[in-house]
């Protein structure tokens, strides 16, 4: 008999990849001793290769690190990379150049956690494909810090608007998921920890149905921002932080996308 395959396993919605998290940073040297010395990801070598942006690459996805006034992510963003004791060796190596920054690292039972210089944490984990899926080098999630009673409407908001399956997921606090690629994740975790005010730094995705979300922002008076036939943008203060939009058709934005909230 043949066996049977849970087709439904491989299912993605409209969003198709988490393609980068976008931090400035007022130091490119700094930046590039933690991310690539440090933690051990790699720059792009065709694409913003001056001293006034680096694109690290993790995986298929990565971190645009614009030169300007540094900016925080509310959260932290997941990365598989292999080797746990090779990345403390690294870290250990780069804590001298790095010091009286933010910078730091401590190990954990699952992960190490790794601040950059400016206050971004990065926790990186061991591939493990019960997990992660079959990811061995890569960002399977992107975690922000929500407002308590919030997950609920992000949960709906991602299908409803976007046309992103999400869910809220109760175990170790209250989480809202949505999927937007295989196996990556934008989680909302809920918290009664007051949140400084937001600074400008973005995630970006891939959607296939680039005009239906388009549609239902623009009645809701949403859209904030149009700067090419590939992207656009949206702010409302009323939810909580998103990605911003890029059409499948542009292999990399000419300008990334700004979340606003």
């Amino acid at each position: 008999m043949q066996q049977p395959f849970d087709r439904a396993a491989e299912d993605l919605g409209n969003s198709i990849h988490l393609e980068h998290v976008n931090v400035q940073v007022p130091d490119q040297r700094l930046a590039a001793l933690f991310y690539v010395a440090g933690i051990g990801l790699t720059r792009d070598p065709y694409l913003m290769v001056s001293d006034s942006n680096m694109w690290v690459n993790a995986g298929r996805s990565q971190f645009h690190l614009p030169t300007g006034r540094p900016q925080v992510l509310r959260g932290h963003t997941g990365i598989v990379i292999a080797g746990r004791q090779a990345l403390l060796a690294r870290l250990a190596a780069v804590a001298p150049k790095l010091e009286g920054t933010a910078f730091g690292y401590r190990e954990r039972n699952d992960h190490v956690e790794a601040t950059c210089p400016w206050g971004n944490r990065l926790r990186c984990y061991e591939p493990d494909a019960d997990r992660f899926g079959r990811i061995a080098l890569g960002m399977p999630y992107v975690e922000f810090a929500v407002p308590r009673g919030t997950a609920e409407a992000i949960s709906r908001f991602y299908p409803e608007i976007m046309g992103i399956p999400a869910s809220v997921v109760n175990g170790d606090g209250v989480v809202a998921r949505a999927k937007v690629g295989k196996d990556q994740y934008l989680q909302f975790r809920e918290t009664d920890q007051a949140q400084g005010e937001f600074d400008g730094h973005h995630v970006q995705i891939y959607i296939t149905d680039f005009s239906g979300p388009y549609k239902r922002l623009r009645e809701r008076n949403l859209v904030s921002r149009e700067d090419n036939q590939y992207q656009y943008r949206f702010c409302d203060s009323s939810i909580p932080p998103m990605a911003g939009i890029c059409s499948p058709s542009s292999t990399r934005c000419a300008a990334p996308p700004i979340r606003c909230i």
